[in-house]
């Protein structure tokens, strides 16, 4: 491995000169800066990430933490999605990623425990339960911190614009004719509580009183407990005409409790979800849905991110909202 003992050596410096040029001093000139930074490149010099945090104090090293109960990991399309959009960012910016596992063998850690352990600079809280009392622990202490989908007083929080999605998603059926309109809902969360507000008051504008037995709830991505609920929805004495689901992947299960009932969707009833996942897109009828923007999402929480640790006296907290966008597609029938 080339050292700058090497490079100094080939140059005919010292050590301290070569130090210096690497890390653009404005101590030395640029005709010698730019020999120098030639002479390593040439030589396959790379510098330790180790000596660099020495040196500088900083490990340029960014945490994600990424927690999904229904244990799909990185094959979860929607935060995949904003993962890779943040992981992208941040490396353009000159940041590494790891991500934060508190469930080591042998070396049970907290959150925050491991994201010291690290030497992370802040962190980015994708998906996990906020108020687990290690959620809390991390949260509120001093590491910089960005969360997504849920919002924290003091702590920068991107969030997809849940109420005017579901506003736009309901708008749409309601303008489709439907007035007997399902919600199968996810679980509790920040996200949940803003879909089914918007839900019930879009339908409210329209005049449309929402039975109790028309609301249902499933773990997001859960196909299975979907499926389970949309039998219920259709067993009923006066089902709906049209069925919102969780997310566009859950919806598979509704989908399914349609089909084998010898249903067509939207002939017999219409189906719509949430995400504006790839899959969303290939469906046959292809689903309606609201297509958040995950790009956006990841790309401004690595900004935001980026900027309280770079610049932390003039970066305010603030809860950043991303707009979604309106698919139509073919599964929502207009009477």
């Amino acid at each position: 491995m080339v050292s700058m003992k090497d490079i100094a050596k080939k140059c005919g410096v010292s050590i301290a000169t070569v130090s210096k040029a690497l890390n653009d001093y404005s101590d030395i000139g640029a005709e010698k800066r730019d020999e120098i930074k030639k002479v390593a490149k040439e030589m396959g010099y790379l510098p330790n990430s180790s000596a660099r945090a020495l040196k500088t104090k900083r490990t340029y090293n960014l945490g994600i933490l990424f927690v999904d109960e229904a244990r799909s990991g990185l094959k979860h399309d929607y935060f995949s999605s904003i993962i890779e959009s943040f992981k992208v960012t941040a490396e353009e910016k000159g940041y590494d990623i790891t991500f934060v596992n508190c469930n080591m063998p042998k070396q049970r850690q907290s959150y925050y425990e491991h994201c010291r352990y690290r030497g992370l600079e802040g962190i980015v809280i994708a998906c996990i339960d906020f108020y687990k009392p290690e959620a809390q622990e991390l949260i509120r202490s001093s590491l910089p911190v960005v969360t997504i989908d849920h919002v924290f007083d003091g702590r920068t929080a991107i969030v997809s614009d849940n109420v005017n999605g579901m506003r736009d998603l309901v708008q749409y059926v309601c303008q489709q004719g439907h007035r007997k309109i399902a919600y199968i809902h996810g679980l509790d969360s920040s996200t949940t509580k803003a879909r089914i507000g918007s839900f019930y008051r879009t339908l409210a504008e329209f005049g449309i009183e929402v039975p109790e037995e028309y609301v249902k709830e499933a773990a997001y991505r859960d196909t299975e407990e979907t499926e389970r609920m949309a039998n219920e929805l259709l067993e009923l004495p006066d089902p709906p005409t049209c069925i919102l689901c969780p997310d566009d992947f859950s919806a598979l299960g509704c989908i399914n409790a349609i089909r084998e009932k010898g249903l067509r969707i939207p002939e017999d009833i219409s189906v719509a979800g949430y995400d504006g996942i790839t899959l969303a897109r290939v469906l046959e009828p292809k689903l309606t849905t609201i297509c958040q923007d995950t790009v956006t999402i990841g790309k401004r929480a690595a900004e935001e991110l980026i900027r309280l640790i770079e610049q932390p006296k003039i970066t305010l907290a603030e809860k950043i909202v991303v707009p979604g966008a309106l698919i139509t597609g073919k599964s929502v029938k207009k009477l």
